[in-house]
């Protein structure tokens, strides 16, 4: 071990030993800079307690469509709890549970309106999707040591989803069993894409080929904003059939070409100057993560890059985000695990790629970036 990480463990232990002490405590509740401090941290411990309590106020605005009922507003509580089918007391309930996460507002007596985070998820019906999604996530947590214990393999509310959802990306008519999926994917790629366009020019990329890409909904996002690119689409023979369809009549059929396969056992499509990997290596655990990354390097002439955008671990600002929640989140999915860029760069370098570099995004909880080179 070398000093520094043996300073930084002794100095954690003392700090550890110091804020537990109610000696500390008392003293730093009386000294102005120090009880602000102290207060921020109270008020963080209480939120990681209150946590599951502000999610599911937000899954209640949702399911029980009071964004659509406020876009009419100023609405009284009375007409709010008529619309949802409850009484006045718990509909008021309700409104001011939402009203410090700025769900709902109430600018005057009884004149019930949109917050300013409610107007975002009111106008964003794919976000309200993933709300009513987390259900699932909720469910596997509700004993959160027993889904730690369990075999991996073992089935889980959303592992079922998942393989529901991935048997279900080859059909061609989106049903009521599909619909969630659907406005789950579009929701989640677009925000993905948003941070891609934000960070990344595509301006001296010709062709680009987005590897186990389904329907097509990150392409779409890039071919929209750069009409000058050639679009492959690698994914399933089902799935990149259908992909390849949805992109063709949205972006024309000639900037479009299908490229079946398995991503895992099959060579990756040659010919593109640059290869994109989308919220797909968290998706696995680090042997087929590794695996993959060297099935594209063989693939790849020398020069091409690979953009890898996923939300990652120990992204500053973010880092909850990556490992407290995708860290949960996918293990309930049954596979994979969030890595930090160092980890991720590691790997495209045991993969044989020459290089690589992390580019910041603005919205680090939607997606990060790494470009590697071959």
């Amino acid at each position: 071990m070398s000093r520094w990480a043996a300073f930084k463990l002794g100095y954690v232990a003392r700090r550890n030993r110091l804020f537990a002490s109610p000696k500390f405590q008392h003293w730093a509740a009386r000294l102005p800079v120090i009880r602000w401090i102290a207060r921020s941290r109270a008020n963080g411990a209480f939120d990681l307690l209150a946590g599951f309590a502000y999610s599911q106020v937000l899954r209640a605005y949702v399911e029980g469509g009071l964004f659509d009922i406020l876009k009419d507003g100023p609405l009284g509580a009375g007409v709010i709890a008529g619309r949802m089918g409850l009484t006045k007391e718990a509909a008021l309930t309700l409104l001011r549970a939402g009203r410090p996460l700025m769900l709902s507002e109430e600018p005057a007596p009884d004149h019930w309106m949109l917050g300013e985070q409610g107007a975002v998820f009111a106008s964003n019906p794919g976000v309200q999707a993933m709300v009513r999604h987390h259900r699932l996530l909720y469910t596997d947590l509700t004993d959160p040591l027993a889904l730690l214990k369990a075999d991996r393999a073992e089935p889980t509310a959303l592992s079922r989803f998942w393989t529901y959802a991935g048997a279900l990306q080859g059909v061609t008519e989106r049903g009521e069993d599909t619909a969630e999926y659907s406005q789950l994917m579009a929701a989640s790629q677009h925000f993905v894409a948003d941070e891609v366009l934000a960070s990344v020019t595509f301006r001296d990329v010709q062709k680009l080929l987005d590897v186990g890409g389904g329907h097509g909904a990150f392409l779409r996002h890039i071919g929209t904003a750069w009409p000058h690119l050639k679009l492959g689409l690698f994914d399933l023979p089902e799935v990149a059939t259908t992909g390849t369809k949805v992109l063709g009549e949205a972006l024309g059929e000639s900037r479009v070409t299908a490229h079946p396969g398995n991503f895992f056992s099959d060579s990756i499509p040659q010919g593109y100057d640059m290869v994109s990997l989308v919220r797909i290596l968290h998706d696995h655990d680090d042997a087929p993560a590794q695996a993959l990354l060297a099935n594209i390097r063989k693939s790849l002439a020398p020069g091409t890059r690979l953009l890898i955008a996923e939300p990652m671990a120990r992204i500053p600002g973010a880092e909850a985000m990556g490992e407290a929640f995708f860290g949960l989140y996918l293990w309930a999915m049954g596979s994979g695990r969030p890595r930090s860029p160092a980890e991720i760069i590691a790997m495209t370098r045991a993969a044989g790629f020459a290089s690589a570099r992390f580019i910041a995004t603005a919205q680090a909880v939607n997606a990060s970036v790494i470009i590697a080179t071959a």
